[in-house]
């Protein structure tokens, strides 16, 4: 799992565990992922591998998945993921820009295209993809993060063409508000920015998509579920949210 240091991750990790799941955890701060593995192997005795890297870089995710030499992966959760700033598409910055398209789609895409080799020689495994309601929808200031994330609705499409014939599942979830770093971080650790984002209602959590992620994976094996888009019950779209006063 990519992205496990915090939010849908971490709880995703904690919910696969319990679970009696053995995991393979990556992220770019070392520390987390440490106290991560540390909770899990404490409460529920499984394996936990841990990988510090950004899947930014090509060389860093082929170095760690080759490090893995014949490790069994069962599922791939291509998680890890961000958005920064909410400005116009001729005022952005093109740092910010690249940042999204790097982790969002190039990430995602590296880590798919090392995992599912070997996926595809066992004839079995489960690709899942955290999307979002932006990769369904578009909405004003988010010209590079709804494009990367219908990127991944698209990559997700295809990669299951690509796999036809396979016993092999794709899937992805498509959350709307939910309340983790994502907001701090689009941002630029703003709290304030970050606080407005929820405030008047009740977002969805990282445990709340991570049941859904547990769910999805613990389907039958004929069973694909290619996509879930999720709301809090405020939400019904990108931009309409009701808000109590």
């Amino acid at each position: 799992m990519t992205g496990a240091t915090s939010g849908i991750g971490d709880a995703a990790a904690r919910q696969l565990a319990e679970l009696n799941v053995n995991l393979i955890i990556t992220g770019r701060r070392e520390e987390r992922l440490k106290i991560l593995a540390d909770d899990i192997i404490k409460e529920y005795s499984v394996d936990v591998t841990i990988g510090a890297f950004d899947i930014r870089d090509r060389k860093a995710c082929l170095n760690f998945v080759e490090d893995l030499g014949d490790t069994k992966i069962d599922i791939l959760i291509n998680n890890a993921g961000l958005s920064r700033g909410l400005d116009p598409v001729y005022s952005a910055d093109f740092q910010d820009w690249d940042e999204m398209i790097d982790t969002n789609v190039k990430g995602l895409l590296t880590m798919t295209r090392l995992i599912t080799p070997k996926m595809k020689e066992r004839n079995e495994g489960h690709v899942i993809n955290i999307g979002s309601i932006a990769g369904h929808e578009a909405y004003p200031g988010g010209s590079v993060y709804c494009a990367t994330k219908h990127a991944v609705t698209a990559i997700t499409q295809s990669t299951k063409f690509d796999l036809h014939g396979t016993n092999i599942r794709v899937s992805m979830v498509s959350p709307g508000l939910v309340e983790t770093e994502f907001s701090n971080v689009r941002f630029h650790g703003d709290d304030k920015k970050a606080d407005k984002v929820y405030k008047g209602m009740t977002p969805l959590t990282g445990n709340d998509i991570a049941e859904i992620i547990v769910f999805i994976a613990n389907r039958p094996a004929h069973v694909d579920i290619m996509d879930t888009v999720v709301f809090p019950v405020y939400q019904s779209s990108s931009t309409f949210v009701h808000r109590d006063e």
